[in-house]
């Protein structure tokens, strides 16, 4: 059931601006509400006036290319949330070149605009400069002499942005938002000081997310250079011969599928045992190497449950999950410990998907719980910490390796006997150490970017909630 919200109860001219309608739908509207309460704000410019444009690249073919020399990194309306940019797609520059409006700038408030996502905002990071990105997003390009980027994206981002732009979806199986459907929604100006201060909480969170994304790409860097493995650091998978006409002698009942003996992800396997290692299954023992146990989930509110993070969000920067409620015995089965990697277990094979990839749980992360799909890798030997193991599991070489360990049919898995022998580079006690603490730091960062934005969305309900009095 839905109720009205007290702070904003319904009011006699909302049933006139009705035509005076006595059945609820209208006026517990998320969308309606919102306008009607801004409009008790002094002031509110339409969004159309403070912008320079809104608008989305259009149609157009996409000839895509794995060289990094003739290829732009490409970002979907799904890859715009994600927290780690590196292992994005790429179309090629003379695609890239032939729509202008393809480009990102930082600082662009960035809006899915097609499909059942329709309505979800963020914004261009630091990171993103120059990056392509889909048709299915619309920019939103603020004119900075009328208004901060930095507080115009928190507004549209906030309670009371979001509603107003879902309110202008239209369509039934595919739905679709336009630049004109928001054209006139209501932005309200609460000062010039206070919207200095919002716009210098989300241009310091979007410095310390790019600190984010060069410091775990560092690591691992760091890691192939310490293990005399430098090969592996750019590696791309496609430059590979492919695996066509290879046998393979001395079988064991362990498997008979093919893909676990690919050539290509045999040699990097042989490259890693070139150098002094040990076994995820050594390093592993004692600690935890398998997929979450099942439970059932129950809905609940925020007060009162856990947020559930499912394969798809977990990689997300910022993931809305689902808030379910659960026992103390299942909330413990559910979190996961500090410095636990969660490798995506279960999947299909495309190159987009998020199967295999690795994620790492630490800081504010450690409140979440995480669905079953998930392998959880947990160390249980002191030299060989969680932060050191995602650096490696995190790469190109570890995830193209973890892939060719696949078993299972449509759905596929991660062969249990085969994620043992998975050889993890030693280094010296040193220089795990160091990776570690990169890893760390910057997942610190990334936390104190949440915090930033978290106060710049506060700073902003408290001005709008005090204007509107």
């Amino acid at each position: 059931m839905k109720l009205a919200d007290l702070d904003n109860p319904v009011r006699a001219s909302w049933l006139a601006d009705q035509s005076f309608r006595l059945d609820p739908g209208p006026y517990i509207s998320d969308s309606y509400a919102a306008h009607m309460f801004l409009k008790r704000v002094p002031q509110a410019d339409p969004l159309g006036e403070v912008t320079e444009g809104i608008f989305n690249a259009g149609r157009f073919k996409r000839q895509w290319t794995t060289d990094p020399e003739h290829g732009v990194p490409f970002l979907s309306s799904a890859d715009i949330f994600q927290a780690d940019l590196s292992t994005l797609s790429m179309i090629t520059k003379k695609c890239f070149r032939a729509n202008a409006r393809l480009g990102l700038e930082p600082g662009w408030t960035l809006i899915t605009c097609s499909g059942m996502t329709a309505g979800r905002v963020t914004y261009a990071r630091l990171d993103m400069d120059g990056y392509a990105c889909s048709q299915d997003v619309l920019r939103v390009v603020p004119d900075l002499d009328k208004i901060p980027a930095g507080y115009l994206y928190t507004f549209l981002a906030s309670p009371f942005g979001i509603p107003m732009i879902k309110g202008g979806i239209y369509g039934t199986s595919v739905k679709h938002i336009e630049p004109s459907h928001i054209m006139d929604l209501p932005v309200p100006r609460v000062g010039a000081d206070v919207e200095r201060r919002i716009d210098s909480l989300i241009r310091e969170a979007m410095v310390l997310r790019a600190r984010f994304q060069t410091g775990i790409t560092d690591a691992t860097h760091d890691l192939f250079k310490s293990a005399g493995l430098p090969e592996l650091i750019d590696f791309n998978w496609h430059d590979q011969p492919r695996d066509l006409d290879f046998s393979v002698s001395g079988l064991t009942p362990t498997s008979l599928r093919a893909l676990n003996f690919s050539p290509r992800a045999q040699r990097i396997i042989d490259t890693l045992r070139s150098v002094p290692y040990r076994t995820l299954g050594e390093i592993c023992s004692g600690g935890q190497l398998s997929r979450g146990n099942r439970f059932k989930r129950i809905d609940s509110d925020r007060e009162h449950g856990v947020k559930l993070i499912g394969q798809r969000q977990g990689f997300w920067l910022r993931p809305e999950g689902r808030w379910i409620a659960l026992s103390s015995a299942d909330l413990q089965m559910v979190r996961a410990d500090d410095e636990t990697i969660l490798v995506a277990a279960r999947g299909t094979l495309g190159d987009s998907e998020v199967y295999s990839r690795a994620l790492f749980v630490t800081g504010s992360w450690l409140s979440h719980g995480y669905s079953e799909d998930f392998l959880r890798v947990v160390s249980a030997d002191r030299d060989f910490s969680g932060a050191y193991l995602f650096a490696f599991l995190r790469s190109e070489a570890a995830f193209r390796v973890i892939r060719s360990m696949s078993t299972g049919g449509k759905q596929q898995d991660i062969h249990e006997g085969l994620r043992r022998q998975i050889p993890i580079p030693e280094c010296t006690p040193a220089d795990r150490e160091r990776i570690a603490e990169t890893v760390r730091q910057a997942y610190q960062w990334r936390d104190e970017a949440d915090v930033k934005e978290d106060q710049a969305l506060a700073l902003l309900d408290k001005a709008v909630r005090e204007a509107a009095r």
